[in-house]
């Protein structure tokens, strides 16, 4: 179920610098990139239309610092990093809007889950949604970077700025909260 990452390509962020061809370069970035970063906010957010604004959002910020980046990072880190940031601060905007405790955010996502037009009938793949869903905000983050966009710990860590041994640790938590989840919801 895992999306194809884009390969990184060093004449694309070349282009990206070059004044003349950085609009179409531009574009060549939103085509490659635009489905795995809607499957990363996707995840983190549950709603088809509040993932699109996410990524419009998304593409708006990059759009706005291309050229302040520098290539320190891979371009898909720096886009990631920017969807992440972006999504965190919808969700606390949402909570807030919404009189949403951090502790029943769980509860608001999960009535997401199920009345989600988009979500097909697969009774195995909806469980699952529920179960990271339940997962607090870091973990289900953590959870849905090396499960479904199969990220390296590595790559993890640039992104969200946190040790390497805390991923392991946040992965292997979400796993066994999900685990549970499964084995209390039989």
């Amino acid at each position: 179920m895992a999306k194809e990452q884009p390969r990184e390509d060093s004449s694309l962020i070349e282009r990206l610098r070059q004044p003349q061809t950085c609009r179409e370069a531009f574009n060549d970035v939103m085509r490659q990139y635009s489905e795995p970063l809607y499957w990363q906010i996707r995840r983190m957010v549950e709603s088809h239309d509040d993932a699109n604004d996410i990524l419009q959002n998304t593409f708006l910020k990059a759009w706005q610092s291309v050229e302040g980046f520098r290539g320190d990072a891979k371009l898909s880190t720096w886009l990631y990093k920017i969807a992440l940031n972006e999504s965190i601060t919808f969700l606390a905007k949402e909570r807030k809007r919404l009189s949403i405790s951090i502790d029943n955010e769980e509860s608001h996502l999960v009535n997401l889950i199920e009345s989600d037009e988009y979500v097909d009938g697969d009774a195995l793949a909806l469980k699952l949604r529920k179960a990271v869903a339940s997962l607090p905000e870091k973990q289900r983050l953590v959870f849905n970077m090396k499960y479904y966009d199969e990220l390296k710990y590595d790559q993890m860590s640039e992104i969200l700025g946190t040790s390497v041994g805390a991923l392991k640790a946040s992965y292997h938590l979400a796993v066994k909260k999900i685990e549970q989840y499964f084995a209390d919801n039989d």
